[in-house]
């Protein structure tokens, strides 16, 4: 099928600051004019000036409603590639939305026959990957489905009754990020498992996965509180991440919605000074560096920048004080980012 991978990446990730910006494009494109401090500015510029380094972008198959086919995510990549952005490719292998609760096989694939589906994964990757090099836009990092704790393309690929597919169909997500990069260096490859409080079941799943001998060089996770537990429980499942696997950990999903604690008292109430985004992010980015291992590799903000009134922008797009908690890793006035070791 493709060519036998290298077993190392030469991508050096330091420490990733990110943001999965996949609707930013589409937002601006719709008159969205997103501000600091009341002067309109790109989104892009806003984030770049705060210490973020890393942009994550999703790529659907077909999508009829959604923005994020190919065309749109090199575009993307190309505008976020000239301020200075390194790209985390998250493919869904789905025409929408694909997640623990549903991984819809493309329409335009066979969902009967795995062999067949294996060769539309391999067939796929190999393609955009080849376009996004073309296009001048290698991603230095490539996530092969997104949030799979319960396997992908179901219901051949489901978890867990089907772990030899999933695991084959992973493979050829691989082997199709090497057979179209060409000469290009190898992206980091990512294995994302979505509750990154998880201690028992994290373990367990990368265990197995071990099994089949697959290259992988990033376990990613998210990180929702009201879903997923505190911050202690974050803490105590990277601890056994770091111990048990020689892989580096990136949290490649986070965030703060506030309207999820109607219930319930929030950890982060609406007078919390600089607000509860900001402090949570400071909160989760400091268990991630009080970590003492060099393994934890970053955070990134799941959709900060989609619209106003949301997440990173209040209702008049200006940016909240949220923006504002990587500032203190900038080197001076030059602009480059000095990410914690």
């Amino acid at each position: 099928m493709a060519q036998q991978p290298d077993s190392i990446s030469t991508v050096d990730i330091n420490y990733a600051i990110g943001a999965d910006l996949s609707f930013l494009k589409s937002a601006e494109d719709r008159g969205v004019e997103f501000k600091e401090n009341g002067e309109v500015k790109p989104g892009l510029e806003i984030f770049s000036d705060h210490g973020y380094n890393w942009i994550r972008l999703r790529l659907f198959h077909s999508p009829d409603r959604l923005p994020n086919d190919l065309e749109y995510t090199i575009e993307l990549a190309q505008e976020a590639q000239e301020r200075g952005f390194k790209f985390l490719l998250d493919y869904h292998y789905a025409d929408s939305w694909a997640d623990p609760g549903k991984q819809p096989i493309p329409a335009a694939w066979d969902t009967t026959n795995v062999e067949v589906l294996i060769d539309s994964v391999y067939q796929y990757t190999k393609n955009t990957i080849e376009a996004f090099r073309k296009a001048g836009v290698m991603p230095e990092m490539v996530q092969i489905g997104n949030e799979v704790r319960n396997g992908m393309m179901w219901p051949l690929g489901k978890l867990p009754e089907n772990w030899d597919n999933f695991a084959a169909l992973f493979k050829a997500g691989v082997d199709g990020v090497d057979a179209g990069r060409g000469q290009a260096p190898r992206p980091l490859i990512m294995l994302h498992y979505d509750n990154g409080a998880d201690t028992d079941g994290a373990k367990q799943y990368y265990e197995k996965f071990n099994s089949y001998n697959i290259p992988y060089d990033i376990i990613g996770l998210s990180y929702y509180p009201w879903w997923h537990g505190n911050l202690l429980q974050l803490r105590e499942n990277l601890l056994s991440l770091v111990d048990n696997f020689d892989k580096d950990i990136v949290l490649v999903e986070t965030g703060y919605r506030p309207h999820e604690y109607e219930d319930f008292a929030a950890p982060y109430p609406e007078d919390t000074p600089g607000g509860p985004r900001k402090a949570f992010l400071e909160d989760v980015n400091e268990t991630l560096l009080n970590v003492s291992s060099r393994k934890v590799k970053g955070v990134f903000w799941w959709e900060p920048a989609s619209r106003c009134g949301s997440d990173y922008f209040d209702e008049d797009c200006n940016a909240r004080p949220v923006i504002n908690v990587f500032d203190k890793y900038k080197r001076g006035k030059t602009g480059e980012d000095d990410a914690p070791e």
